[in-house]
């Protein structure tokens, strides 16, 4: 259990991508991923939305430490995260009852961004959206979308029951990847067996374990598309 653990971290802090992380103290990501993250393996948290017109049902994670914090939807046979995160007006992590602008998800809380939002004047703040899916096993290819500053919102119903609701559509800009020759040649059956312990921790745990393509030896394919995100809802107990 303390291994699976350690990657957890490990993978944490590699793969969020909304920003830029800093080093934690590890005996503190241990215990909140313990307490937090297994703690949710039985509740009453529900994930669903139609991803171009299939339907997409998950128990979705709060991942939260400090200032930072998303909300993160993972499913197993195939890999695939849905992560959404929500931010005020300071760059800060923010789940507060209020209509959100979805923004560019490669950059997200960028002054830019934020002044619109801030101008326009009717926003709690802004809203970031995700999805990866693993398109050929084991994590040799993937489809990526990202969420864009396409005028999209997302709503968010915080109760006093603790917890929140979210309701939201985006249209992601999608992006193809593959596995760099150099990555499968040079990382051998090292590198197979870390992406087979980081399944097996993404379908254990429901943590997004470096599950994103983005710096991991992945390179980014011509082809693009756009991947449709409709009837999305969210319902989770607040950490």
């Amino acid at each position: 259990m303390i291994k699976i653990l350690n990657r957890v971290v490990i993978n944490f802090q590699q793969s969020l991508k909304f920003r830029e992380m800093k080093a934690f103290n590890f005996l503190t990501l241990l215990l909140f991923v313990a307490v937090s993250g297994f703690g949710q393996l039985t509740n009453d948290n529900n994930m669903t939305v139609m991803i171009d017109g299939k339907e997409y049902k998950t128990q979705p994670r709060q991942i939260k430490i400090g200032s930072y914090g998303y909300f993160t939807g993972n499913a197993n046979k195939p890999d695939k995260m849905l992560r959404i995160w929500l931010g005020d007006f300071y760059g800060r992590s923010a789940v507060e009852s209020g209509t959100y602008l979805i923004v560019n998800a490669d950059n997200p809380d960028t002054k830019e961004n934020i002044k619109r939002a801030q101008d326009l004047g009717k926003y709690k703040g802004i809203a970031a959206i995700r999805y990866v899916e693993e398109t050929k096993q084991p994590r040799m290819e993937y489809h990526m979308g990202e969420s864009q500053n396409n005028d999209e919102t997302l709503e968010v119903k915080a109760g006093t029951d603790g917890f929140v609701e979210l309701t939201f559509h985006s249209n992601l800009t999608g992006t193809y990847w593959k596995e760099k020759a150099s990555a499968t040649v040079f990382g051998g059956l090292g590198r197979l067996k870390d992406k087979m312990e980081s399944k097996v921790i993404t379908s254990a745990t429901g943590f997004d374990s470096n599950i994103d393509p983005e710096g991991n030896g992945y390179k980014k394919q011509d082809k693009t598309d756009t991947i449709v995100l409709t009837e999305g809802k969210m319902r989770l107990k607040q950490n």
